[in-house]
C-alpha cells in the first residue's frame, strides 16, 4: 500500500484522479467552496491538492470521492476482491469441524491473520520528523467550511483512545473545532467508543493522539462501523494485507501509525468543565447547533518533513462521504449476514439518506412478519440504530434502481397494514428527533404477504412515492401510497428523498388518510416535540463570488456553478 500521503497522491495523480491547484485559494471558506463543487460533479469529481494554502502545507480534499479513488486507497480494484475473501474466509472460520485433518485446514487463515496484527516500528518514525514541543495550530491550513460555523475544523482526525480498564485500543473519527494555537473541541457523540473511554476515566488527563493523513487506507478505518474491542489497525491490516506500524508518542502514552503525515498528542482534564462547540455545517446538510463537549489541550505536534494536511467537506449530498459510505456497505455486508441477519440478500444505504437515514434492504423470506424481524435485527446493529427509515423486499430487485424499488412498492405494500413504527436512539445530528439522540423509526414492509399476512385488499394501481411541493388545506394532491410533503423550493427525486431523511421524524410526522400515508418533511418551527430547527449548510455569496472570479486561474477546468446557489433564496 502506500508509505504515506503523499505517496497515494503521487499515484492518483498519475492515475488521471487528481488536480493540482497553484493558485492561492483561502482555507477559510474558499477552499471548502471549490471542493462542493467539484465533489458534486459527475461520478465525484477529482481530488484536489491545494499547493498554496498561505502556510507551509498543502491540503487533500476529495481524496476518496469517487469509486475509483475509493477502491485505489483499500487497494482493490473493485469491491467484489474484498467480499469474495470475506465471505471464503468467515465460511471456513465457522464451519464445523470433525476430522484432526479437517482442523488443521484452518492453519492457513490464522498465519494469513497474524500478518494484520498491528506492529511495533523500530527506528525513528516519520510522523516525527519535525517536532513543536511548542505547539501551534496556526501552523497548519485548518478549514473553515461554511460562512456560519464556530470556526475552523479539522475534519478528518484519526482520534487515539485507550479503555482506562482494558487497555484496548480506539480509533474514532470526532470533529475538532480549534478555539486557539493549543485547544480544541473533541465533537464525541455519546454512543461513540471515545466518550466511553473518558467516561470511564477517573480522574486527571485523559491521553489522546490524534493522526492525520498516512496511508489512506487509515483515514477509512476510522471511519468503520466495527464492534466494540475489534482494533481498526487490524482492519486496516486485513484490507491492506499487512500489518499497521505503530509508533509511540512523545508526551502521552499513546500509540499511532508511524507513517502518518501530522500528529496532535493531548490530553482532556478531567475536571475541566465542558465548553461550546459548534456549529458546523454537517453531513446532513445542516448545521449541527452549538452544543457542549469536552476541551482538548494539546501537548506537543509532530509531522512529516513534507506533510499533506488532509481534509474533508461535508454538507448536502453528495460529497465524499457518499464513496466511503459505499466501500462499507459493500465490506460490512457479509459480517452482517453470518453473524447477525443471515436471510439478508442485499442492504443499501443511499446516498440521500446521508449515511444511515433510509436503508432498503432485500432478504430471503420463509415466514410471517420476517420482515419485521429484520429491521428489528438491524435496528440493534451498531450504527444502524440510527436508520430511520427503511423499506424490505423479497423481491429479486436492484436495490439501486429506484423504478424497482417503486414497483415493490406498488405491487406489495398497504400503507395501513405494512406501515411498521417503532421508536430508538437516534443520531445526535438529527434534528427532526422530537428529543436530542432519541426519535422515530419506520420500516415499509414490501415483501410478498404470505396468508397469515393477508387480510386487507388494496389497489396495486396507485403510484408508489409521490413528492407534493407544499401542504394544501385538504390534501387534495395526495396519489401515491407514500406522499412525501416538502417545503416550496425543494424539487427534483434526489432532494426530496434527502429532505424526507433529513427533515421527518417517522412517528411524529406520520398520519394516514384513507389508505394512504402521508410523511410531513417540511421545517417545523420550535414547539412541542420540536426542537430548535437549523439552517441548510450553504456558502455565503460573498463566497461563491469570489471563487467565481479566481475559477478560470484555478486551471481546473471548465466552470462550475456553486451548488448552494440551488437553495439560496433568491
Amino acid at each position: 500500500m502506500y508509505k504515506n500521503l503523499g505517496e497515494y497522491v503521487s499515484f492518483l495523480e498519475s492515475k488521471g484522479e487528481l488536480l493540482r491547484i497553484k493558485e492561492f485559494v483561502d482555507p477559510v471558506l474558499e477552499i471548502a467552496e471549490i471542493t462542493d463543487r467539484v465533489s458534486k460533479s459527475e461520478g465525484g469529481g477529482k481530488a484536489l491538492l491545494f499547493e498554496n494554502t498561505g502556510t507551509s502545507f498543502p491540503v487533500l480534499t476529495n481524496m476518496m470521492g469517487s469509486e475509483r479513488r475509493i477502491c485505489y486507497a483499500l487497494g482493490i480494484e473493485t469491491f467484489d476482491e474484498i467480499n469474495s475473501y470475506m465471505e471464503s474466509l468467515i465460511k471456513e472460520l465457522t464451519q464445523e469441524r470433525g476430522s484432526f485433518l479437517d482442523k488443521l485446514k484452518i492453519l492457513p487463515y490464522l498465519k494469513e491473520a497474524s500478518r494484520w496484527l498491528p506492529a511495533r516500528f523500530k527506528g525513528h518514525p516519520p510522523c516525527q520528523e519535525s517536532v513543536l514541543f511548542q505547539p501551534d495550530l496556526e501552523k497548519f491550513p485548518v478549514l473553515k467550511c461554511w460562512p456560519d460555523d464556530g470556526g475552523r475544523f479539522i475534519t478528518l482526525p484519526l482520534v487515539h483512545t485507550k479503555d482506562p480498564v482494558t487497555g484496548a485500543r480506539n480509533v474514532g473519527m470526532y470533529r475538532m473545532q480549534v478555539f486557539s494555537k493549543t485547544t480544541t473541541g473533541m465533537h464525541w457523540h455519546r454512543h461513540k467508543t471515545g466518550a466511553r473511554h473518558f467516561a470511564a476515566f477517573r480522574e486527571g488527563e485523559f491521553p489522546i493522539a490524534v493522526a492525520l493523513g498516512g496511508d489512506p487506507v487509515y483515514t477509512y478505518a476510522a471511519t468503520a462501523p466495527l464492534p466494540d474491542g475489534i482494533d481498526e489497525y487490524l482492519l486496516a491490516g486485513f484490507l491492506r494485507n499487512k500489518p499497521v506500524q505503530l509508533a509511540d508518542c512523545l508526551t502521552q502514552p499513546l500509540q499511532v501509525p508511524a507513517d502518518c503525515d501530522i500528529v496532535i498528542e493531548g490530553y482532556i482534564n478531567k475536571n475541566d468543565s465542558l465548553v461550546t462547540e459548534g456549529p458546523f455545517g454537517d453531513h446532513t446538510g445542516f448545521y449541527s447547533l452549538a452544543d457542549l463537549y469536552p476541551k482538548m489541550t494539546i501537548t506537543c505536534i509532530t509531522h512529516r518533513k513534507n506533510a499533506i494536511y488532509p481534509a474533508t467537506l461535508v454538507g448536502i449530498p453528495p460529497q465524499e462521504d457518499k464513496y466511503i459510505a459505499v466501500a462499507t456497505e459493500k465490506i460490512f455486508l457479509t459480517p452482517i449476514k453470518f453473524a447477525m441477519v443471515p436471510e439478508i440478500l442485499d442492504l443499501h444505504i443511499p446516498e440521500e439518506g446521508c449515511g444511515h437515514n433510509l436503508a432498503y434492504v432485500k432478504i430471503t423470506k420463509s415466514y410471517p412478519g420476517q420482515a419485521i424481524k429484520v429491521a428489528h435485527a438491524l435496528w440493534g446493529a451498531g450504527q444502524m440504530m440510527f436508520n430511520k427509515i427503511m423499506l424490505i423486499t423479497d423481491q429479486d430487485i436492484d436495490l439501486r434502481d429506484h423504478s424497482q424499488i417503486a414497483s415493490v412498492i406498488t405491487k406489495h405494500y398497504n400503507p395501513r397494514t405494512d406501515t411498521h413504527f417503532s421508536r430508538g436512539p437516534s443520531d445526535v445530528l438529527d434534528h427532526a428527533s422530537p428529543a436530542l439522540g432519541f426519535g422515530g423509526k419506520v420500516m415499509f414492509d414490501a415483501t410478498a404477504k404470505l396468508p397469515e399476512e393477508s387480510g386487507h385488499g388494496f389497489q396495486n394501481t396507485l403510484p408508489a412515492i409521490s413528492k407534493a411541493i407544499h401542504f394544501t388545506p385538504d390534501l387534495s394532491d395526495l396519489k401515491g401510497k407514500i406522499n412525501i410533503i416538502t417545503d416550496t423550493g425543494i424539487s427534483g427525486e434526489y432532494h426530496s428523498m434527502w429532505i424526507w431523511g433529513s427533515n421527518c421524524d417517522p412517528v411524529r410526522d406520520s398520519s394516514f388518510h384513507d389508505n394512504l400515508l402521508v410523511m410531513d418533511a417540511t421545517a417545523k418551527s420550535p414547539g412541542p416535540n420540536v426542537r430548535e430547527w437549523p439552517p441548510m449548510a450553504l456558502s455565503s455569496a460573498e463566497t461563491i463570488q469570489q471563487v467565481d472570479k479566481k475559477w478560470e486561474s484555478l486551471g481546473i477546468g471548465g466552470f462550475i456553478e456553486s451548488p448552494s446557489l440551488r437553495f439560496r433564496q433568491k
